[in-house]
């Protein structure tokens, strides 16, 4: 087939990092005149489109006024909003960690949480070593004219700042940092070598951020899809296998959608609610679409750790629940996914290698041939035997175990046995860990005497 569509002026004018270090000639830097908002004289911004290895296209701009001296530098994406916002955590364990790129939009929060500090929002591209710097000399900048002025501000930051310095100078770790963005165009590159210490989760907006990113539909269309019908409350129990359909918000573009749910009972595990919307572009809609899955009941004392070992297709075809506080492991591929990593979903063990493949290989090569080129060569060969070895899992190739571990036991694998023992597959129940609790939101849920507790405190306040 023809490849003229392939190679449009609109993609061509994006270039790969990797092109443009090898060329010293023409950089494709554009220059334009615009005002300095400092001096109001005019100054001259340069303007770069770049393609960033497996991350999107973002447009590099640098304003300097000759007049005043004065000079910014940001960093926007080029791309659409995302529909789902992105919050990626890293716990920085090692120098290696801190050369890890980092891209911040506008609409970003780094936080360095272990000290409990914040950059202001901007935009830019770095690594965690220099967003790390950039926040030690911009606290240490001020600190004379704090100890003049604050002195009791100046002596609170001294610590803050010294240990500053010791990660730039290697020798504080671990420590944590978070990249907060609610439009999802922001990034920290991940290594091949991850497990529990990168973590990607993505969320839907709330109504207020949709309304500071300027997405909100018309407050007419947002009464309407917040209007609950109440006047037919004859199915007040949900049935199983029919269809309910409510009125919802669709994350991306704010356009009042259909959220369609259905209730699933599932042999040998518990009554499971699937949940679906789309937001159609016949309607005008932005054509995003999300499945979820619910599971209902009490959280039981234990959680629960399922190990299958997958031998033929018969087992790639098993239904399996994967729930949202659910972890995946498998030794033999070399993977490591969070709870947060990939959303609840009821598949089966192909599609959940699948979908796993596709957002993973998504976020690093879909992006041409920038992905693959412009990344490290020991890092590419890691990658590239990763997904061999995951498309031969996939395709019934290897022989693999996969383990599912769930702190609230809401994960199902299917037993294909029962009610006999399947020899293929194991299942334990374990006691959760304090920190799990504390993730839950367990250690501070009080379910006896509570009515105690909210009558002394109504009779504090009277």
């Amino acid at each position: 087939m023809s490849t003229d569509a392939d190679s449009n002026p609109q993609e061509s004018q994006f270039q790969n990092i990797g092109d443009l270090v090898e060329r010293n000639d023409e950089t494709g830097v554009m220059s334009v005149e615009s005002l300095c908002m400092n001096c109001h004289e005019n100054g001259t911004t340069r303007i770069l489109l770049l393609r960033v290895p497996f991350f999107k296209d973002i447009v590099v701009d640098s304003f300097y006024c000759e007049h005043c001296n004065f000079a910014n530098n940001t960093v926007k994406p080029a791309g659409p909003i995302s529909p789902l916002g992105l919050k990626y955590t890293l716990d920085v364990q090692n120098p290696n960690d801190l050369q890890r790129q980092v891209i911040r939009s506008d609409a970003a929060t780094f936080k360095l949480d272990t000290l409990g500090i914040e950059m202001p929002k901007g935009g830019e591209i770095s690594n965690v070593e220099g967003m790390i710097q950039r926040m030690h000399e911009s606290l240490s900048s001020e600190q004379p004219l704090r100890k003049e002025q604050a002195p009791e501000l100046h002596d609170a930051l001294e610590p803050i700042i010294a240990k500053l310095k010791a990660i730039l100078d290697r020798e504080f770790f671990p420590f944590t940092i978070t990249l907060d963005d609610p439009t999802g165009n922001s990034w920290i590159a991940p290594n091949p070598s991850d497990k529990t210490n990168y973590r990607r989760v993505e969320y839907p907006r709330t109504h207020e951020q949709n309304e500071e990113l300027g997405i909100t539909a018309d407050h007419t269309e947002q009464a309407v899809a917040n209007a609950v019908d109440t006047e037919n409350p004859m199915d007040s129990d949900i049935v199983d296998g029919q269809v309910y359909t409510l009125p919802a918000e669709c994350p991306s573009c704010t356009r009042p959608v259909a959220l369609h749910i259905k209730k699933v009972s599932i042999p040998y595990f518990k009554d499971v609610l699937i949940m679906a919307s789309s937001c159609a572009p016949e309607d005008g809609g932005c054509s995003y679409k999300q499945n979820e899955v619910k599971v209902g009941g009490e959280i039981p004392e234990k959680g629960r750790r399922i190990t299958l070992r997958v031998e033929n297709e018969v087992d790639l075809n098993r239904d399996v629940l994967k729930s949202g506080t659910c972890a995946l492991h498998s030794e033999e591929l070399e993977l490591y996914l969070g709870a947060s990593s990939i959303s609840s979903r009821f598949t089966t063990v192909e599609g959940l290698l699948t979908d796993m493949r596709k957002q993973l290989h998504g976020n690093l090569y879909d992006l041409g041939s920038g992905g693959g080129d412009s990344m490290e060569k020991s890092d590419k060969e890691k990658w590239d035997r990763f997904f061999d070895r995951l498309d031969q899992a996939i395709n019934g190739e290897l022989k693999f175990t996969i383990t599912l571990e769930d702190p609230l036991a809401n994960s199902y694998v299917q037993d294909l046995c029962s009610p006999a023992k399947d020899p293929q597959l194991n299942i334990e129940d374990y006691e959760r860990t304090d920190e799990e609790n504390e993730e839950l939101g367990l250690n501070d849920m009080k379910t006896e005497g509570y009515e105690e507790d909210a009558k002394a405190e109504n009779e504090e306040k009277a």
